[in-house]
């Protein structure tokens, strides 16, 4: 029976496939996502909670209407219901906020102070326009020669 390969048992490739599947879990970056995730989950609904029960009823103080969800209009008989919509966009800028002044901006203030007296340490190859290190003589990616640069 020349020709025909012996059978390998399933349960090896399985195992490799499981291995490989638990190496892509454990991965740092995979379990950071999953923690964002459950973390941002819980921040909605305490900011849904907020804006229902808190920030509307104190919108309704002064504006008189006490449910949102009740606020409607009538044109030509098809009824647009924009109290429930109110509460979301209510929720959706108290969340851009949040993100934006307790995430992206700190962040960003992080980083450019960090970055403020970095030398730089790469430039672009005048002839491709690929990133190559400063001191090159010679790009990588195209091998054109290039004059070193000035310190």
């Amino acid at each position: 029976m020349l020709g025909i390969l012996p059978l390998q048992p399933v349960h090896s490739v399985g195992v490799v496939v499981l291995k490989g599947f638990r190496a892509f879990i454990a991965r740092g970056n995979i379990i950071d996502l999953a923690v964002a995730v459950v973390i941002g989950t819980a921040f909605t609904a305490l900011v849904t909670a907020t804006v229902a029960d808190i920030i509307t009823p104190l919108i309704a103080a002064i504006a008189g209407t006490h449910d949102f969800s009740v606020l409607a209009f009538t044109f030509h008989n098809s009824t647009f219901r924009y109290g429930s919509w109110i509460n979301a966009l209510l929720s959706f800028l108290i969340v851009s906020a949040v993100v934006y002044y307790l995430i992206v901006l700190p962040m960003t203030t992080y980083t450019n102070r960090r970055n403020r007296n970095k030398a730089a340490t790469e430039r672009d190859c005048p002839e491709c326009l690929s990133t190559i290190p400063v001191g090159a003589s010679r790009c990588k990616y195209c091998t054109a020669v290039i004059q070193p640069a000035s310190r």
